[in-house]
């Protein structure tokens, strides 16, 4: 079957209600919190699965502790021409340009609200509704309305909104990454959050929607940098990390690799946690990060959570595993933590106080502002010192060049007629000049 297709049968029979449950009880070692609220396991499901909320009570049914909907764009769109997914099996990995094919805010917001009517919130519910939102292509690529747009229609129906600023299949969104626009986006879209009416916490687990970013796995370590800046300036909640990459790791054996889009699965994830170490190094305890990218077992996960992740979300393993992956995987954590006499919040908790940003103290600012003076006034004194000693040396080149270029005495012998003056074959050069040429071959600074 092609693989969009497969997708659509997938999305389709969890929609049904005759697809399969998970009927077990998570094991209490895999509980996590998140924002002050318990959830009964670390492992969600990525936004691109279920792009216009149809199969959301399919998917929690299945143990996902996180449902992501989306993208969704607020105009329908039809996304990137087809074929548009590839399966890479001899990587277990995926190459997608859908491109944000999506019905459109009325459709989904529908959806969502049929949704929460039969499905009442509940502040104890141990599962979270988030929804993911994407610019349409006719868009400004430098526009916030399609998310500030989003944030004011779903923001009272979902627990979490991900601003996605990293799919690589629509052009110019990632621009959106550099620090002073993202700055200014995210800002903005807390400020339409906090607008939002609160809602009550006897039925949902906040008052108002928690916000996300979602980055690229494709970013420098000074892009990291200034993401984490902006997370922090803007008031954001949290951040995943990664979306799908764009490179091509030399290790990649299908010929499908040669396909453009982004690459998800194990391939991509040394990228994911090599920036996922760098953002939980610039970022406070206090805002979590979910990590995405080529989890397929139980080690994976650990792995994330090692790294300072709380939460974890599949994508390409269940892609490949089907309805079994995340009890496949919750149990394989389970193992693990087991192995290690752990349990899931006590690694994240160890993990994300070990290598989180903190804030420096007073008395370490005075000490840091202490040495940056010591080291600006030896280098002054350096150069000052420096240019005391050129200033003397220039003085005695001047004072040897009337010697070096004296014309040769002639004593006449005795009787002999005075001899006519001595004259220098050269022409005559200024001092000035002859100062520069001495600069020149000492390798001085030449003098203006």
């Amino acid at each position: 079957m092609d693989p969009e297709a497969g997708h659509k049968f997938a999305v389709k029979a969890l929609a049904s209600g005759f697809a399969p449950r998970d009927m077990a009880k998570d094991d209490e070692a895999l509980a996590v919190e998140l924002w002050g609220q318990r959830l009964s396991s670390p492992v969600g499901l990525a936004a691109g699965f279920d792009k216009d909320g149809e199969a959301i009570d399919g998917l929690f049914n299945l143990g996902f502790s996180w449902v992501e909907v989306g993208s969704v764009t607020p105009k329908p769109q039809e996304g990137n021409p087809k074929p548009r997914v590839f399966h890479l099996a001899e990587d277990s990995a995926i190459i997608n340009r859908y491109g944000f094919p999506s019905q459109g805010h009325a459709i989904v917001l529908s959806r969502l609200r049929s949704y929460v009517a039969t499905h009442p919130p509940s502040a104890v519910t141990p599962s979270i509704l988030a929804l993911n939102l994407g610019k349409n292509k006719s868009s400004a690529p430098d526009s916030t309305t399609d998310f500030l747009t989003g944030v004011a229609k779903f923001g009272p129906l979902v627990d979490v909104l991900v601003i996605n600023v990293s799919s690589p299949n629509t052009a110019g969104l990632r621009a959106l990454q550099g620090r002073g626009v993202l700055e200014e986006l995210l800002s903005e879209v807390i400020k339409a959050r906090d607008a939002l009416p609160k809602r009550s916490t006897n039925e949902w687990k906040w008052e108002k929607a928690k916000i996300v970013v979602k980055i690229a796995p494709d970013l420098s370590e000074k892009e990291v940098q200034d993401i984490a800046e902006a997370v922090k300036l803007s008031g954001v909640d949290g951040v995943i990390v990664s979306n799908t990459t764009i490179q091509r790791p030399a290790t990649l054996n299908s010929i499908n690799a040669v396909e453009t889009g982004g690459l998800s699965g194990p391939p991509v994830k040394p990228l994911t946690l090599a920036t996922l170490k760098t953002l939980r190094g610039h970022l406070p305890s206090s805002i979590p990060i979910i990590g995405c990218g080529g989890i397929s077992s139980g080690s994976d996960a650990v792995e994330y959570a090692d790294a300072g992740a709380t939460l974890v979300q599949l994508y390409t393993s269940f892609a490949y595993d089907g309805v079994g992956a995340p009890r496949r995987v919750k149990d394989e954590v389970t193992a693990t933590l087991a192995a290690r006499k752990t349990t899931w919040n006590e690694v994240v908790k160890s993990s994300v106080e070990k290598l989180s940003w903190r804030p420096k103290k007073a008395t370490d600012l005075f000490k840091d502002a202490q040495e940056e003076l010591k080291a600006a006034l030896d280098e002054a004194g350096k150069r000052i010192s420096f240019g005391d000693e050129l200033v003397l040396l220039k003085e005695k080149v001047v004072e040897a060049i009337p010697v070096i270029h004296a014309p040769p005495l002639s004593v006449p012998a005795a009787g002999d007629a005075p001899a006519p003056p001595a004259t220098d074959a050269r022409p005559e050069k200024t001092l000035q000049e002859l100062v520069r040429e001495a600069e020149a071959a000492l390798g001085l600074p030449t003098s203006s």
